[in-house]
């Protein structure tokens, strides 16, 4: 049962085939010496966000939700390598950064990355070892309202920062957690349903999987596509038990990560592929 609204069987069958002989082919790049250290933490830092996008197109073309975790624990080796390339290449050759990335919450592109996996991690409830890495490399805490509280569900000593550094779309999400009851449904249906709209910007701070999917922009047959999903809200309804009723049909609503409508048996082969990098380095890729 494919949940993405976009893209019929063959679409996802060529994309996550494509996505198994990347991972397969990357693994095997990162595993010897690089023939360009200057670029090896920028490669492995994309090769996080690949997997991140290989985790989503799991549930995007209907696969198991399991399937997902090996996916996640990836996403974690992959950017821890990309940090500690970083650190040595910057060193090595006097730089400020090698990567092209900002790794800064107040950056929307980082914002919702790091959302994106709390939000995962939360639901697919993953082991400790794993989320005190993931929050680690999100960074200080009490910088973001919303975030802090999100994972100070799961790690009650956070700092909560006092601000929200981005009240579009994210002041609506804020809102639903802390109405009463009793309209918590309805303001979080407005959240999911203004989520996409208010996400779009100008130059680097537009999401850069924003027009993925787009029929002009960046057409299905161009293959970027892989869902757009508003993991947030399913974070805030884990966390804070607010009522998802309103939203289960909406297009960017991941209701079946809370709610499986059926039963799908895991491809334990696709699975055991995920874990690709453990086997490589060890848990932590040392």
């Amino acid at each position: 049962m494919i949940r993405a609204p976009l893209g019929d069987k063959r679409y996802w069958d060529d994309h996550e085939a494509k996505d198994r002989q990347w991972i397969e082919r990357v693994s095997t790049i990162l595993s010897q010496p690089s023939a360009n250290p200057l670029y090896r933490a920028q490669f492995a830092f994309d090769f996080a966000k690949d997997n991140l996008r290989a985790a989503i197109r799991v549930y995007s073309s209907g696969r198991s939700i399991a399937e997902m975790a090996g996916c996640l624990s990836a996403v974690l080796d992959a950017w821890e390598l990309s940090n500690r390339e970083s650190d040595s290449v910057c060193a090595e050759n006097n730089l400020q950064t090698c990567r092209d990335w900002t790794f800064e919450l107040t950056d929307l592109n980082h914002y919702i990355l790091s959302f994106w996996l709390v939000s995962l991690a939360l639901v697919l409830e993953v082991p400790d070892d794993q989320w005190h890495r993931l929050v680690t490399l999100i960074g200080p805490q009490g910088q973001d309202v919303l975030l802090d509280r999100v994972i100070a569900s799961r790690q009650p000593e956070r700092v909560i920062g006092q601000t929200l550094l981005h009240a579009k779309p994210y002041a609506r999400l804020l809102e639903a957690i802390d109405a009463p009851q009793a309209q918590q449904a309805s303001l979080l249906l407005a959240f999911v349903a203004h989520w996409y709209p208010e996400l779009n910007r100008r130059g680097k701070q537009q999401p850069w999987w924003y027009t993925y999917g787009d029929p002009v922009q960046h057409p299905l047959e161009m293959g970027g596509y892989f869902g757009r999903w508003c993991f947030e809200a399913v974070a805030a309804v884990k966390v804070f038990g607010l009522d998802d009723s309103e939203c289960i049909e909406h297009e960017h609503y991941p209701g079946d990560l809370l709610h499986p409508r059926e039963e799908v048996v895991p491809d334990l082969v696709q699975v055991e592929k995920a874990g690709w990098f453990t086997r490589l380095f060890g848990r932590s890729g040392e």
